[in-house]
């Protein structure tokens, strides 16, 4: 039987060109089941919160449509917030350790017995500030009465009940009664302090790049003549 050069490489390119693509689905499908919501710039640029006297809650969150406690993530930049590695708690404020905490998730819904009266990020802040002596910034997840549904919160201080707040996030979806009983699921993996390194632009190339090499030399190759032979 006469070997085909050119059905032979073309064989081989389009086996190629099927196997990129196999990686670029699998690597999609992935990233598609666990989502990062990342915070690594100044909460509180363009307001005069830090400046300002007495206890301001700056708002302008972002509007988070649902959170999967089961895979998605919470990630923020240690130098932007101040913090330092991740220290989690999650329950009720009577239950706080005096410190060592920068992440917590109240599962508190009410500070005086009133449901009449809101329960939102101040109220929730106060009963945290109650219960802890040491100072450090931190973060914590709540649920607020008065919009129905779960906000992330920054705190300049937990430990300080006049301390500044900025609302990172609100989580639409649950709402009511279901989106309490998703407090007691946080766990500290849906949290994360870390600084990003650069990366390079090119080494995420790389094995696309490597694959496009072979598959263009198989091209090459294919229409290359050998001196003395026909091209057929």
């Amino acid at each position: 039987m006469k070997f085909d050069r050119n059905r032979w490489f073309t064989s081989l390119n389009l086996s190629l060109a099927s196997t990129v693509v196999t990686v670029a689905v699998v690597t999609s499908s992935s990233i598609a089941q666990a989502t990062t919501f990342r915070f690594d710039s100044d909460p509180f640029a363009g307001s005069t919160a830090l400046t300002t006297p007495g206890r301001q809650v700056v708002g302008n969150e972002l509007f988070i449509p649902t959170f999967s406690i089961a895979n998605d993530q919470f990630s923020f930049d240690p130098d932007v917030f101040g913090l330092g590695d991740l220290s989690f708690f999650n329950g009720l404020a009577t239950n706080l350790p005096s410190g060592g905490l920068n992440v917590i998730v109240l599962q508190n819904t009410d500070n005086d017995n009133d449901l009449a009266t809101p329960f939102n990020a101040g109220t929730a802040a106060n009963l945290i500030a109650a219960e802890i002596d040491i100072p450090g910034a931190g973060l914590f997840v709540y649920f607020n009465s008065g919009l129905n549904l779960t906000r992330l919160v920054y705190s300049t201080d937990l430990s300080d009940p006049t301390a500044d707040l900025k609302i990172l996030a609100r989580i639409v979806e649950p709402t009511g009664q279901a989106a309490i009983d998703t407090l007691p699921q946080f766990t500290a993996a849906n949290f994360e302090v870390r600084k990003v390194p650069e990366s390079s632009p090119v080494g995420g190339l790389g094995l696309g790049l490597g694959a496009i090499g072979i598959f263009g030399y198989g091209l090459n190759y294919r229409h290359r003549r050998t001196p003395g032979r026909s091209a057929s």
